[in-house]
């Protein structure tokens, strides 16, 4: 928690907004001769959680679906992010924390792009137990990936872990509940436990939030479904939130970042801290 602090400052609730860049080459969605658009609108989207002054960035390769798995992702993948991420890295203020996470539970890609790029965080998947993910089954990897941190001196890089990962099932480990699978995840050193709903943009529900507060040593993130509307709910519960569709047009993930939804988002978290502070 104190690693923690240190990236993320004294905010109650950090707010992570997400950049979703476009499909990367060699993936089905890739527009011809598209790398440069997808330059720019990196370099639009960075600019504009700086001026709205968001408490960290997390970047992500979402548009590449149909998703593989991390033995498939190739390495244009990791050359497509790293540069991108240095874009980022280069806009985002020194004092706010950027992440990355490479789809599908790419998460020593995400290692390397991190350290690569001197970002301060990635968001791994699968990091304890198995599941069966969309991509397919998805083994546990936290010894691995620890292992690989530490051989390519990226310890300054917290790794971030997806609790029961959405669009997945987990009927193999139905026995184990949400808050045991945390506290293996603890156990094995992650350094924040993420908690989302079933499907991106569905909310975390009240149950499994207060099945984690106060629970788990390590910070509590919430990864999907917070808006406007329901921060509030979270604020005093969570660590961190990670807001992706709530910050596009229509609410959706495939559209491009509306402003006006930072700019209302972030009026709304000012007015919970300001009563906080009070």
């Amino acid at each position: 928690m104190q690693r923690f602090k240190e990236i993320f400052g004294n905010n109650k609730c950090k707010i992570i907004g997400m950049i979703h860049v476009n499909a990367l080459p060699g993936t089905p969605r890739y527009g011809y001769r598209a790398w440069e658009s997808t330059i720019e609108k990196v370099r639009k989207e960075a600019q504009l959680y700086k001026e709205h002054q968001v408490d960290g960035v997390l970047i992500e390769n979402m548009h590449d679906v149909p998703y593989v798995r991390d033995q498939k992702i190739g390495a244009e993948t990791v050359a497509c992010m790293t540069h991108l991420a240095q874009i980022v890295r280069g806009i985002i203020p020194a004092e706010t924390p950027c992440g990355v996470q490479v789809l599908a539970c790419g998460n020593k890609h995400a290692l390397a792009v991190a350290k690569a790029s001197d970002l301060q965080f990635i968001r791994a998947e699968g990091y304890v137990f198995g599941h069966i993910g969309d991509e397919g089954y998805t083994d546990s990897c936290a010894g691995e990936l620890l292992r690989y941190r530490k051989k390519i001196d990226a310890e300054d890089v917290m790794v971030f872990t997806d609790l029961k990962k959405k669009h997945s099932s987990h009927a193999i480990t139905a026995d184990i509940s949400l808050l045991e699978t945390a506290k293996a995840a603890e156990f094995f050193l992650s350094d924040g436990v993420i908690v989302t709903g079933t499907a991106t943009g569905q909310a975390a529900s009240s149950d499994d939030m207060d099945a984690l507060t106060g629970k788990v040593k390590v910070p509590l993130l919430v990864g999907s479904g917070v808006t406007k509307d329901n921060i509030s709910d979270y604020f005093d519960k969570a660590d961190a939130v990670i807001i992706g569709s709530h910050f596009k047009h229509n609410g959706n993930w495939l559209e491009d970042i509306d402003e006006s939804a930072v700019e209302g988002f972030m009026r709304s978290v000012c007015k919970l801290r300001s009563g906080d502070e009070k």
